[in-house]
């Protein structure tokens, strides 16, 4: 297999399974486990996993097509530097809101 093929799996794995473990990892000895809702845990672990899956890919993408333009005509850096800048900001608050779900479904995995 190619590395363009392996990489994005890696990278998928890595962003849905790190989470899911942490969340799966057993109680301290001595400590009640607390009930857990296996459903609201998977979502929070699939949604912040999938949100910035998506914002890392989408900002590398803005990050590139801004590079390519500044770099195929120089003295369009000034025209290009803020609506990138922007763009960024835009993509990073989706990322954001995502987080502050899964701080909202966080009250809800605890009994």
């Amino acid at each position: 297999m190619s590395k363009r093929i392996i990489a994005p799996i890696v990278a998928l794995a890595t962003v849905l399974l790190l989470p899911a473990l942490a969340l799966a990892a057993p109680a301290a000895e001595g400590a009640a486990p607390a009930p857990v809702n296996e459903l609201v845990a998977l979502a929070m672990c699939l949604g912040i996993g999938l949100a910035a899956l998506g914002g890392a890919l989408g900002q590398g993408r803005a990050a590139a097509a801004a590079f390519e333009g500044i770099c195929r005509n120089p003295s369009s850096a000034k025209e290009v530097n803020t609506p990138f800048i922007l763009g960024l900001a835009f993509i990073e608050s989706l990322v954001i809101f995502a987080l502050v779900v899964d701080l909202l479904l966080l009250g809800k995995v605890g009994g």
